[in-house]
């Protein structure tokens, strides 16, 4: 040891170098670990952005090194840094390989104790599986603990290193800024089109943490927006003319009788959002104001009202797909989905979260642009226009559960703010009719629990479903286990059986809820609304899901290799009332457009422009959002993450139209965050109820 340690003395190795390339060298693996995303090839002009942003942050972290007057503190400060960021990298990977999304620190923290307590085994098998990932960090950190030293030059006191290292971080900090605005493929992530996750990919995790910190929120404008024209639209099939006739003397025989048109009323507040724009006491909502009085209503429609003092059931399916629908396999599911209104090309975007973000987009009608935090923070605002909290204002009964921790999330608290008196879960109650297994049964929550609400009409359910969640293995997945007689002939690998088998509980759950409703007579009276809260990732390449290598692509059947293909899924929205009237949507539709569509259904009184979604059956453009500003209109779609836009088949629409769509998106996705940051609603509805 003393050999090796005399022999290593030679190299001189000084803290702001041994900084430099510990910066680098985590930066460039977590890139190489965690990328390139599917569809994707690892992209050159990526990976030179990433280290030419990381080399600022290294020259960032070296000159810190030299702020002490002793050659051991520089040495100590290193160690510091490096353990810090080699921690940072570490977590930030695992997080990666588990939902798969990088996290921002307020989500991590946001999540820290649910994962830890819920899932502590799981957290073991990830850092298990992993461990060589912590070693090839931890490597670089020991050797320089042990055998780093400091020579003269390396010395703090060395005024011409400062000098040096402050000049390099200049220079570095103009190179970087030129990578991004002219190398990087995404150089809109930097400011207009940010997300945590995209950062990362794009210009490293020290760049995304300080974006993250020091960007300002409040200097973000809603920017001008141009409706794209009818003259954009698919060009359709030009009519024959009919052979021309001799003109006729009109009679009154052969007239036809003229209808009055109905005219339909706006889904509208009568408020003067310009007025109240210039009351407003922050930016931001005032500009939210503006932005709603630029928007048009949405007309009221022939299905308005349509399920006016109905019941309704709403059910967020966990890590559901829409290839679990099968007319042998889950008729009752199969039955719901085209007999109710058939939802043909509907979307859950992956929102940068879990289950919680998929709860907020499907129960809020906003983008969750706080991550996981984003249905934490509508605690302390206002919830009016959740259908949960309109039903309940007309005297529903309403109750909220979830066969999973009651505290998970803080669900505890988050779900009677939603618009439900009581929210059950295990470890509140529904332990008493429900068995602790892993994970719970859905079959077992709905029969014990909806019999209590038969009588006490009209009533307002919501349930967080959970059997679905992975693992998928008959080991680790007590329904997988439960269903798996069903599949264990399919010729699917081994997980995709244990997927489908968990989700069969769904359908259990759909067949038990069903039968007790025929029985009592409502059916006809009942709405059930079924959408998933993300896509089952529990199906990629990853060491927290025990995957050799992802299996979405067998389960849709094609490569999994891009968001319109990661979360087609399907909506469901069923009553006995509806089985005989053939309603079909083939327009693109995804969760945001749940709450505006049930609002105009159940007839409650709205805004269509306070929503990022529309109802389905209005006069609004068809678009379908994604946090990293992906889109897709009827026309055209376009990848926000690779640049790449595609016209419909059959489109005649170019980049005019292109920009018009992500004027649009940017807008809708600040608005939300302008609903969640600052309570929106809340100064609307004060307003609506001054008026009153």
């Amino acid at each position: 040891m003393k050999k090796l340690r005399a022999w290593t003395e030679k190299f001189n190795i000084p803290a702001w170098l041994y900084m430099i390339f510990i910066v680098l060298y985590d930066e460039l693996l977590l890139h190489f670990w965690t990328q390139p995303l599917p569809g994707q090839e690892l992209q050159f002009s990526r990976v030179v952005t990433v280290a030419a942003c990381s080399l600022f942050f290294a020259f960032v972290f070296a000159l810190l090194t030299t702020i002490g007057k002793s050659a051991r503190l520089s040495r100590i400060l290193a160690l510091v840094f490096s353990v810090l960021y080699g921690f940072m990298t570490v977590l930030e990977f695992f997080i990666q390989d588990s939902f798969p999304n990088f996290m921002m620190i307020s989500d991590i923290l946001n999540s820290a104790g649910d994962v830890t307590g819920g899932f502590g085994d799981k957290v073991t098998t990830t850092v298990v599986n992993g461990f060589f990932r912590i070693l090839i960090i931890v490597l670089p950190i020991v050797l320089y603990g042990f055998f780093g030293h400091l020579g003269k030059w390396g010395k703090a006191k060395n005024w011409i290193t400062r000098v040096v290292l402050a000049g390099l971080l200049i220079v570095s900090f103009f190179t970087a800024m030129l990578f991004v605005r002219t190398v990087s493929p995404n150089p809109e992530v930097y400011d207009k089109n940010y997300t945590f996750d995209r950062a990362v990919r794009n210009f490293g995790l020290a760049e995304a943490l300080t974006l993250n910190i020091f960007r300002d929120d409040s200097s973000v404008e809603f920017v001008e927006e141009i409706i794209p024209t009818e003259a954009t639209e698919a060009p359709t099939e030009a009519p024959t003319e009919a052979p021309t006739e001799a003109p006729t003397e009109a009679t009154e025989e052969t007239e036809p009788p003229t209808e009055e048109p109905i005219v339909y009323g706006l889904h509208e507040f009568d408020l003067d959002y310009e007025a109240l724009a210039e009351e407003a006491w922050d930016y931001r909502v005032a500009n939210a104001h503006r932005y709603v009085a630029s928007q048009a209503p949405a007309s009221e429609n022939e299905f308005t009202g349509m399920f006016a003092g109905k019941n309704l059931i709403i059910i967020t399916a966990e890590a559901f797909a829409k290839q679990v629908i099968d007319p042998v396999r889950t008729p009752t599911l199969y039955r719901m989905a085209h007999e109710g209104i058939y939802f043909t090309d509907y979307y859950q975007p992956a929102w940068g979260g879990s289950t919680s973000t998929g709860e907020f987009s499907n129960l809020y009608g906003i983008v969750p642009t706080n991550g996981v935090a984003s249905i934490k923070n509508m605690i302390y605002n206002n919830n009016d226009l959740t259908i949960g909290n309109q039903l309940r204002k007309q005297g529903y009964t309403s109750a909220s559960f979830h066969n999973g921790e009651y505290t998970y999330y803080d669900r505890n608290l988050t779900h009677c703010m939603i618009g439900y008196d009581t929210f059950t879960a295990m470890g509140n109650g529904l332990e008493q009719g429900v068995a602790a297994t892993w994970p719970e049964s859905d079959q077992e929550m709905i029969e014990y629990t909806f019999p209590q609400f038969i009588d006490q009409q009209p009533f307002s359910l919501y349930y967080m479903s959970i059997s679905g969640h992975c693992n998928y293995s008959q080991a680790n997945n007590a329904m997988s286990r439960k269903n798996y007689y069903l599949v264990e002939n399919e010729d699917w690998s081994e997980t995709i059986k244990c997927y489908h088998a968990a989700n069969i509980e769904l359908e259990n759950m759909m067949a038990s809820l069903l039968q007790m409703l025929e029985d009592a007579g409502i059916a006809d009276d009942t709405v059930i609304v079924i959408s998933p809260d993300h896509y089952p990732y529990g199906l990629g390449s990853s060491y927290s899901w025990d995957n050799d290598h992802s299996y979405l692509s067998e389960l849709y059947g094609q490569p999994n290799n891009s968001c319109f293909v990661r979360d087609s899924n399907a909506l469901i929205i069923w009553s006995g009332c509806l089985e005989d009237m053939d309603l079909q949507i083939d327009e693109p539709t995804f969760s945001l457009d749940i709450l505006p569509t049930l609002s105009n259904l159940f007839g409650v009184e709205y805004d269509s422009r306070m929503f990022v979604g529309r109802d389905v059956f209005s006069d609004q453009m068809p678009l379908v959002v994604w946090l990293d500003y992906s889109w897709k209109t009827e026309l055209a779609t376009y990848n926000g993450v690779t640049g790449e836009f595609i016209p419909a088949e059959g489109a005649d629409v170019g980049e005019e139209y292109k920009e018009q769509i992500d004027a649009i998106v940017r807008n809708k996705i600040t608005f939300s965050d302008v609903v969640l940051e600052c309570d929106y609603y809340g100064s609307v509805m004060d307003a609506l109820h001054k008026e009153d």
